[in-house]
């Protein structure tokens, strides 16, 4: 089978390719068709099955006598401990929470917010959830209270499962009392918390409300799996909104099996038994889909990393790992990539470990640039596989599907869409673009199983934030374009494109450029107000550690590298030297922030964001090349 052949077959017949891959899932009551598009462009998968999520990722492994392989491993580097789970054991730990969460009155349909930092029972939380039918809400470990009183208000959950504490590179940071703060500050109260006690720092609990975790599950006689509708939430995940609201993405329980269990072979390449890595958290969507469902259901074996790319303890973390747990398929963020090369520039460490289980190294969560790509091909010896998605869609839009057919890799493409997305490169006025011409990506409807059905009581921001703006399509907010051999380019949020004296430019393109300067480690483009241009592109330089070159130097040397390459149409003139870029903490630069920074704009410390005083580093960075000194 080829991708051309593949994808072709869901092009003719999407009805029969949908039903063919539901086929590998276990139903209680098995669907009668795939789409239900009665209610469109309100699209649903599978509506009509009954079938259990929790089964699926543990109970029918144990079932099919593969109780002894191992589920889940924890490798904490953090708190220098390694322990491994199998599915009998998962199974047990599960059932008993589930049955210690029923005794409290969770049931099917009922909301569990999970406040977890990298620990297996984040993992034994969401699947807890999943096997009563309630609706899990993950938060990232270590928001704010306010943001997480946010989520509890809109979520309303019965219950919230945190942990007493998260454990980071010298320092702990107090779950419990942030917990604390965010029900005193949330309108809605949850009925009772359960505290996974961490012995790092155990927590004191509110008498009836707060209940330990290890006693509840003690106590607890274990729960069945409850069957669901297939169009039942499995999950809420919010995402931060525009308007600075967050968004709350649900994820249809039978369309996010059948897709996920689809990836894992078709993708990834991986079969049960083998090692998959996602180096993300739980918190992001890459976590809920590549770290808990998919390998679990799949019948591979997961890994929860509790770590760093470098400092725990050093760049060569990643590489230990994939050898002592002999990874077959790695998933983790340029990002987190960039930090490595930065410390190992020349990738010594690399060396010092035996990878030669690894197969192929995935990355997703940002555009990956040519320059890391290609330092990872060289040093890791495997394809290096860009591949592109959204919070929304739970799955890749576009890959390169090595399960199927390894695709000639075009570096700086995460090649070419996967079955189920119509990928259309639009105009403003929604028209289709010529191959090469840069545009706002769209998906036409309806999206493929696993993506998005609506947003949590909020259809109507649903509609607006992905269906109006162009009829019958679901809007990226990414801009980017298709080459002539139908290979999908990224280049920027739709935000991101710059607009120089009339001409379009991406800021990807230019990062491109500044990227393959032998001296620069990271970087980031904005666009800034220019009287006479409209914008002017701005750049933000990290150099590799260790760099001893004047930094005036290296920046008339990268602009003189973007008149060459990409043209005087650029006009790109301005460049500043920075420590670090600004970040979430799933690793994506704020570039609309550092804009409104460089543009004296008033502006808002996004919650999300890694470390908040790297915004007063830009500014003082700005002041170095003329810019004046800007309050929030």
């Amino acid at each position: 089978m080829t991708y051309a052949k593949t994808y072709a077959d869901w092009r003719t017949d999407p009805e029969k390719f949908w039903m063919q891959a539901a086929g590998q899932i276990d139903w209680i009551k098995a669907p009668s068709k795939a789409l239900f598009a009665g209610k469109a462009p309100i699209y649903e998968w599978y509506r009509d099955s009954l079938v259990n999520t929790c089964w699926n990722a543990v109970d029918r492994h144990v079932a099919a006598g593969h109780g002894a392989r191992t589920a889940i491993i924890h490798d904490s580097p953090i708190t220098q401990s390694l322990s491994k789970i199998t599915y009998g054991e998962l199974q047990s730990r599960v059932a008993k929470l589930a049955g210690a969460l029923r005794a409290r009155g969770i049931e099917k349909g009922d909301r569990v917010v999970i406040y977890m930092p990298m620990v297996p029972e984040a993992l034994v939380a969401m699947l807890a959830s999943a096997r009563l039918g309630a609706i899990h809400s993950v938060v990232f470990g270590g928001f704010a209270a306010h943001e997480l009183a946010v989520r509890i208000d809109d979520a309303t959950p019965k219950a919230i499962i945190a942990a007493s504490c998260g454990i980071e590179p010298g320092r702990t940071v107090h779950y419990k009392p942030l917990v604390d703060d965010a029900i005193a500050q949330a309108a809605h109260k949850p009925e009772f918390t359960v505290i996974f006690q961490r012995e790092q720092e155990p927590a004191s609990l509110v008498p009836g409300r707060d209940f330990d975790w290890a006693q509840e599950c003690a106590d607890a006689e274990p729960a069945d799996c409850v069957p669901v509708e297939g169009n039942h939430p499995a999950y809420i995940l919010y995402t931060s909104g525009t308007t600075g609201s967050p968004k709350g993405v649900v994820r249809a329980t039978a369309g996010h099996l059948v897709a996920l269990n689809w990836t894992m072979k078709n993708i990834y390449n991986v079969e049960a038994g083998d090692v998959f890595w996602a180096a993300s958290d739980v918190g992001w969507v890459v976590g809920h889909s590549y770290i808990c469902y998919a390998p679990l259901i799949a019948g591979c074996t997961t890994i929860v990393f509790e770590g760093k790319p470098i400092g725990t303890p050093d760049a060569g973390a990643f590489w230990r790992v994939i050898q002592d747990h002999k990874v077959r398929s790695f998933f983790t963020a340029p990002t987190a990539l960039r930090a490595i090369k930065r410390d190992d520039p020349k990738g010594s460490l690399i060396a010092d470990y035996d990878i030669s289980s690894l197969s192929a190294l995935y990355l997703a969560g940002e555009r990956a640039d040519p320059d890391t790509v290609v330092w990872a091909q060289d040093h890791l010896k495997v394809p290096v596989i860009d591949h592109w998605w959204q919070t929304e869609t739970g799955w890749a839009i576009a890959a390169n599907p090595a399960g199927i057919e390894l695709l000639p890799v075009k570096i700086g493409s995460p090649s070419v869409p996967m079955p189920g997305y119509d990928v259309r490169i639009l105009d403003e006025g929604g028209h289709e673009v010529t191959a090469g011409t840069l545009g706002a990506i769209a998906v036409k409807l309806p999206l493929p199983p696993g993506t998005l059905p609506t947003l949590w009581n909020a259809e109507a921001r649903f509609l607006r934030s992905y269906l109006d703006h162009f009829p019958g399509y679901y809007e990226t907010g990414d801009a980017g374009y298709v080459d002539e051999d139908g290979y999908l380019y990224i280049m920027a949020r739709t935000d991101d494109v710059i607009n120089v004296a009339g001409h379009r430019l991406s800021t990807g393109a230019i990062e491109e450029v500044l990227a393959a300067h032998p001296d620069v480690a990271e970087c980031a483009v904005i666009g800034v107000a220019d009287p006479l241009k409209g914008q002017t592109p701005l750049g933000f330089l990290c150099l590799n550690k260790g760099t001893e070159r004047s930094h005036t130097d290296v920046v008339k040397e990268c602009v003189m590298r973007v008149r060459d390459q990409i043209g005087p149409v650029a006009a790109f003139k301005l460049a500043c030297i920075v420590d670090r870029l600004p970040k979430t903490r799933s690793g994506k630069i704020l570039r609309a922030t550092m804009a409104k920074i460089a543009d004296g704009e008033p502006y808002k410390t996004p919650a999300t964001i890694d470390d908040p005083s790297v915004l007063d580093e830009i500014s003082a960075a700005l002041q170095t090349i003329g810019f004046p000194s800007r309050g929030k």
